[in-house]
């Protein structure tokens, strides 16, 4: 006789296979979906639907998983990149594919950008920002002293963006109404070099400051180079 409904067993949902792949998977849902402060090693055991505690069999701890988000979007930013022109094109072509890895992931971005991922891919990037100083002609400590330079100025407008990005809609929207709105009130009599800008400021796209930056970031490096010769 078959057993009725009642003492039919419930289906079990499939056991997750646990690997880093599948748990960067899910925490970079978590980052994105919820933002940086909610990645915790419960928060992914939930995600996978396992106990939390069978993550650390695969990574030391939550700061490992961070290093493994970091590596990810450095691998993707790398992805097929040959360097192509003279230095300047190099350069600003490698910071262009960072920032855009960095704002399709934005909440990993904001989570990472101030850290060491201390990976190949991390070495990748260094190895060839500075094969691009040396093509432009700087060697040694001097070659060292702008790759921190550029990387941390790249790093940190680009993190600055996504951290733009992964504000509650609310707030983000209230930021960019107070340029467009706020800023055109200031009185001109006490701020007047404002109250002149502020019909351009509000026009201004996070495409043309980034370019902007890159640009004086290649001028000084050329105006170094044109002393130095």
């Amino acid at each position: 006789m078959p057993a009725s409904p009642a003492e039919t067993p419930a289906a079990q949902p499939p056991r997750v296979q646990l690997s880093a792949p599948v748990i960067l998977d899910a925490a970079a849902i978590i980052v994105e979906r919820e933002g940086p402060a909610a990645l915790t090693l419960r928060k992914l055991g939930t995600e996978l639907g396992v106990n939390h505690t069978a993550v650390l069999r695969h990574f030391t701890g939550k700061d490992q998983i961070v290093l493994g988000l970091a590596e990810r979007v450095l691998e993707e930013a790398l992805g097929g990149f040959v360097p192509d022109g003279d230095w300047d094109d190099a350069f600003a072509q490698l910071a262009r594919r960072v920032r855009e890895a960095y704002l399709v992931h934005p909440g990993i971005a904001s989570l990472v950008a101030a850290r060491v991922s201390r990976s190949p891919a991390e070495f990748r990037g260094a190895d060839l920002v500075l094969a691009t100083f040396e093509r432009a002609g700087f060697t040694g400590r001097d070659a060292a002293v702008l790759y921190r330079t550029v990387t941390d100025l790249t790093l940190a407008l680009t993190a600055y963006e996504a951290s733009v990005l992964a504000l509650d809609p609310a707030a983000r929207a209230g930021d960019e109404l107070a340029m467009q709105r706020e800023y055109l009130l200031a009185s001109a009599g006490e701020f007047p070099h404002l109250a002149q800008a502020a019909p351009d400021l509000a026009g201004i796209s996070s495409d043309e400051i980034f370019e902007s930056a890159l640009s004086l970031v290649i001028d000084g490096i050329r105006f170094r180079r044109a002393q130095q010769r």
